[in-house]
């Protein structure tokens, strides 16, 4: 397929370092302020996919968009909540690709069982807001001059998004590995181009 939303690979790991590195070298999207390198990109791909999902955006075989979830906080009272991030490649930005992504990837989540989402972002950036806020994230708190990067310090906002209504007592959430195929597949599916 020359255009698809999949999961990511270990392969993929230069090609996202590649979208990555800009952030951390000129922006604060992130606050690394060292690029990891390709083989620590491939390790934290391979440490996050037994848990939670991350997908990547590819066309043509090239790899322009990825988007992850990762553990919140380390305390078990914390397994139905997961941070959210995702980094678009410059040439490929407004067309869609993070709508897309980004709902697939709380689409998943969803699906193994987890009830709420979080945004951190670096602020001000109406952008990243604005589109966290159009797919129902809402504020939920600043941390004030938190990180400091590229000479000055920076404020982060927490945005969250209930994912579905959390049960009492909660069933345990399904780790992304052992969702079938097909169950990850019909979620793809939804979010596909074209």
């Amino acid at each position: 397929m020359p255009v698809a939303i999949r999961i990511a690979r270990e392969e993929d790991a230069s090609a996202i370092h590649a979208i990555y590195t800009p952030h951390v070298n000129q922006g604060v999207a992130t606050f690394e302020t060292t690029p990891p390198g390709d083989e620590a990109m491939r390790g934290r791909i391979r440490a996050r996919l037994p848990q939670y999902p991350w997908l990547v955006w590819e066309e043509h075989g090239e790899v322009l968009a990825y988007a992850y979830a990762g553990r919140f906080r380390e305390r078990a009272a914390y397994d139905w909540i997961a941070e959210t991030s995702i980094y678009v490649h410059s040439d490929a930005q407004r067309r869609g690709i993070a709508r897309r992504l980004y709902s697939a990837l709380l689409d998943l989540m969803c699906r193994q069982g987890m009830n709420q989402a979080v945004g951190v972002i670096t602020v001000p950036n109406p952008v990243s807001v604005g589109f966290h806020e159009s797919l129902g994230f809402e504020p939920a708190g600043i941390w004030k001059q938190c990180g400091y990067k590229l000479g000055r310090w920076w404020d982060v906002g927490v945005w969250q998004k209930e994912l579905q209504r959390a049960a009492n007592p909660p069933p345990a959430v399904t780790p992304f590995a052992t969702l079938t195929a097909a169950e990850v597949a019909v979620v793809i599916e939804r979010h596909q181009p074209g």
